[in-house]
C-alpha cells in the first residue's frame, strides 16, 4: 500500500437559500500520513472538528451530529451502501482484527443514555424489514416473540432485533436506532434538525473501527431520510493539492439542482442489477492509452444473469480496478509507452504496478487515459488523476505511480471499478430519475466558488 495517502474529511455546509431546488454541501480536504488500513472506505460532515483526524484509512469523513443534545460522531460516507452506523459506547465499542482502534475514538462514539431522544426502532418498521433483508414483513416481529395475532393486528411494538451488516471485508453487530440528525448550516448559525433518523447504534464489529454514512440508493441511506434521493446528487471533488486547505470546500449538492440539465455533462445510463440494487453501476465499452483502444471484455458492459459485471461507480474505493487480464494487458500497453526508467523500489514499497523517474524538466511525459462508457460517453482524465507523485522531487526527477490495480476477484459482484481517485476534477451527476450517471471533466475548484464555497 502507499505510504502517503491523502485522506479527506468532509465538512458538511448546507445552502438553504434555495430549499425547492436543492441541497448545497461543502466538503473540505485534510491530509495525514497515517498509513491506512487494507480497505480503502468512504465519507461526510456537520460541525468543525476540535481535534486532528488520523488517517487510519483512506477516504472521506462525514460528522454527524445525533442525539439530544448533539453528540459528535466521524463517520465515513459510502456510496455502495445504504446503512448509516456509529461506534455505540466508547469503552464498550470492540473491533475484532483492528491493528489499534484506540485512536479511532478521536472520531467520536454515541451513547444513547446522554440522548433524551433516542429510541429503538421497532420490529415491524420498514427499515428493520429492510436491515434483516426479509421478503416477509413479519418475520422481525417473529424473531422478537411476539404472537402471530398481535403481529397481525399490527399490535407488536417491541424493539427490532439486532443485526449484522456485512461489508467486502467486515461486519457490523448492532441495533437499530432512532434520534434526531442535526445539520448546521454554512455560517454554523443556522441549523436544521432531522428527527427519527433511523441508524446502527453499533457495539461490534470486524475490521470496522470507524462508521460508515451510507449513500446508496435503499430506503437506509441518509439522502432518502432526507427525501431527496428521488432526484440525484452530483460531486465534484477538488484536486489532492487542496487537502488541509479549509478555506475552500468540495461541492456536493443533493435534489434538482444536482441535475439540472446542461451541454456539458455526459450521460451513461445506470445498469441495473438485482444483486446489489443499491449500487451505482455503469457499463464501460472501451479504455484508450496514449490514443490506443485496449478492449474490454463483455462483462465490464453489462450485469449478467447471476447479477455479475458492470462497471461499480464507488466514492468509497480509492482506487480504480479492472479485471485481472484487461489489467495485465493495461500496463502492457500503458508501459509501453513510457520510456523514463522505471523505479522498481517504489513499486516493490507500494505495490502498484507501475513507477517511474521522471525528470522534473518534462511535462506531459505521460500518455493519456480515456474511459468510453455506453451511449458513446468519454472522460480523458487529468494525468494527476492516474499517475501520482510518491516522493517529492530530488531536483532531477520525480517517482511517479500508476493508481490503477487489478480486480482481487473478479468472478462475482462488480467487474470493475472506479475509484474516487480517477474521479478528482470530474463532476459526476448521479440522475436518479432518469436512471442514468454523467461525467463532466472539470475545474471543480472554480464549482465550489459558484457556490460560495471559498472563504478567502
Amino acid at each position: 500500500m502507499m505510504l502517503d495517502y491523502s485522506f479527506f474529511l468532509f465538512l458538511l455546509f448546507f445552502s438553504f437559500t434555495q430549499p425547492c431546488n436543492g441541497l448545497v454541501l461543502g466538503l473540505t480536504h485534510y491530509k495525514d500520513s497515517h498509513e491506512p488500513m487494507a480497505r480503502p472506505l468512504r465519507p461526510f460532515s456537520t460541525t468543525d472538528l476540535s481535534e486532528p483526524v488520523r488517517g487510519y484509512r483512506d477516504g472521506y469523513l462525514f460528522s454527524l451530529s445525533l442525539g439530544t443534545p448533539p453528540q459528535l460522531m466521524q463517520v465515513y460516507m459510502d456510496t455502495g451502501s445504504d446503512l448509516t452506523w456509529v461506534p455505540c459506547g466508547n469503552l464498550s465499542f470492540e473491533c475484532i482484527n483492528c491493528k489499534d482502534n484506540r485512536g479511532d475514538r478521536v472520531m467520536g462514539s454515541f451513547s444513547p443514555s446522554l440522548s433524551s431522544s433516542c429510541s429503538r426502532d421497532v420490529c415491524d418498521s420498514h427499515f428493520c424489514v429492510t436491515i434483516h433483508s426479509s421478503d416477509d414483513s413479519y418475520d422481525p416481529c417473529a424473531m422478537t416473540g411476539c404472537f402471530l395475532g398481535s403481529i397481525l393486528r399490527g399490535m407488536c411494538s417491541r424493539p427490532c432485533p439486532p443485526f449484522t451488516y456485512t461489508y467486502g471485508d467486515g461486519i457490523v453487530l448492532g441495533t437499530l436506532t432512532r434520534d434526531t440528525l442535526m445539520v448546521h448550516g454554512s455560517d454554523q448559525s443556522v441549523t436544521k434538525d432531522v428527527p427519527d433518523f433511523c441508524f446502527g447504534c453499533v457495539a461490534s464489529t470486524y475490521m470496522e473501527p470507524i462508521g460508515i454514512v451510507g449513500f446508496g440508493k435503499g430506503a437506509l441511506s441518509l439522502p432518502s431520510q432526507l427525501g431527496f434521493l428521488h432526484k440525484g446528487f452530483s460531486h465534484c471533488f477538488l484536486s489532492f493539492k487542496f487537502s488541509n486547505k479549509p478555506n475552500i470546500s468540495t461541492p456536493l449538492i443533493i435534489g434538482d439542482s444536482a441535475i439540472a440539465s446542461r451541454e456539458e455533462v455526459q450521460f451513461t445510463p445506470m445498469l441495473k442489477c438485482p444483486m446489489y440494487p443499491s449500487f451505482y453501476y455503469v457499463g464501460l465499452e472501451a479504455i484508450f492509452i496514449g490514443g490506443e483502444i485496449l478492449e474490454v471484455p463483455q462483462i465490464l458492459r453489462e450485469i449478467n444473469s447471476q447479477g455479475n459485471g458492470g462497471m461499480l461507480v464507488d466514492s468509497g474505493t480509492t482506487y480504480t480496478h479492472l479485471p485481472q487480464a484487461l489489467f495485465t494487458k493495461f500496463l502492457s500497453v500503458m508501459g509501453s509507452k513510457i520510456t523514463h526508467p522505471r523505479s522498481v523500489e517504489h513499486e516493490r514499497k507500494t505495490g502498484f504496478g507501475l513507477c517511474y523517474q521522471v525528470p522534473t524538466a518534462v511535462t506531459e511525459s505521460l500518455p493519456s487515459l480515456s474511459f468510453r462508457f455506453v451511449n458513446n460517453v468519454t472522460l480523458t482524465l487529468p494525468e494527476e488523476n492516474y499517475f501520482y507523485a510518491m516522493a517529492p522531487s530530488n531536483g532531477t526527477y520525480i517517482v511517479k505511480c500508476l493508481l490503477v490495480q487489478g480486480m482481487e476477484d473478479d468472478s462475482y459482484g462488480p467487474a470493475g471499478v472506479l475509484g474516487s481517485f480517477q474521479q478528482q476534477n470530474v463532476e459526476v451527476v448521479y440522475d436518479l430519475s432518469d436512471e442514468r450517471i454523467g461525467f463532466h471533466a472539470r475545474d471543480c475548484a472554480l464549482l465550489a466558488i459558484s457556490h460560495g464555497l471559498y472563504k478567502k
